[in-house]
């Protein structure tokens, strides 16, 4: 599939205010990206330092979140090119000793908001012949005991993309979906539930920023953990 000029693009990036996020709108923004900042704290986007960008405060748990992202894309620029969705939460521990309430939280953030914000957004994307970006995980490739409902969460959302790549491209928008492996982002040490079990050196976010912003240049739709490696 053809890459995309992100030299003057119209890029919302979902959980801008992230360790990842943050690193991906501003490698973003240095290629010549107009950046839509979206996360759910104003100051923690604001924290970011692209001044100049448009900041939408919004959850991906609320149905509305990829509305907002257009009305704010729109009254800023005119238009909207792409979205990065790096927005995610994460549970350690047996299935058996999670709460419902923490597996459909899981599902919630990781799955169920991305596609309805994709649903919103996809259709103005198509006017430019855009993409949208989805940061999954490598658990949604090699699942590990204690993670049964994060990984099933982020196999979830590889699974739609996979099916989203033929399904939108009848309307011009490419998907991509990025599923690099554990990255010091410190999110391991938030998760909703459990303890994080021991885990190797974590890649350098900066490194995969780098590398998830590449593929959106390349046009290319599946980034396996094995891609990160090096």
């Amino acid at each position: 599939m053809a890459g995309h000029t992100l030299d003057g693009a119209v890029v919302a990036v979902v959980g801008a205010s992230g360790a990842l996020g943050s690193l991906i709108a501003k490698d973003l923004a240095g290629r010549g990206a107009r950046v839509v900042l979206v996360g759910r704290d104003e100051d923690r986007l604001r924290a970011v330092g692209l001044d100049d960008a448009p900041r939408v405060v919004a959850d991906l748990t609320d149905a509305t979140a990829g509305e907002r992202i257009v009305q704010a894309a729109r009254e800023a620029y005119g238009r909207l090119d792409g979205v990065v969705n790096a927005a995610g939460v994460v549970a350690f521990g047996p299935l058996v000793d999670t709460d419902d309430a923490v597996v459909e939280d899981l599902f919630m953030t990781n799955v169920i908001g991305p596609l309805w914000m994709i649903r919103r957004v996809a259709p103005v994307i198509a006017e430019s012949g855009g993409f949208v970006c989805n940061i999954s995980a490598v658990v949604a490739e090699q699942p590990m005991p204690g993670m049964s409902a994060y990984a099933a969460s982020k196999a979830a959302l590889t699974a739609a993309d996979k099916a989203l790549v033929r399904e939108l491209r009848r309307m011009k928008v490419s998907v991509i979906d990025a599923r690099p492996p554990h990255t010091e982002t410190g999110l391991a040490t938030r998760p909703l539930a459990g303890e994080a079990p021991t885990l190797p050196q974590g890649l350098e976010p900066q490194a995969v920023a780098r590398r998830i912003v590449q593929a959106i240049e390349d046009g290319q739709p599946d980034v396996p953990a094995a891609d990160f490696a090096g």
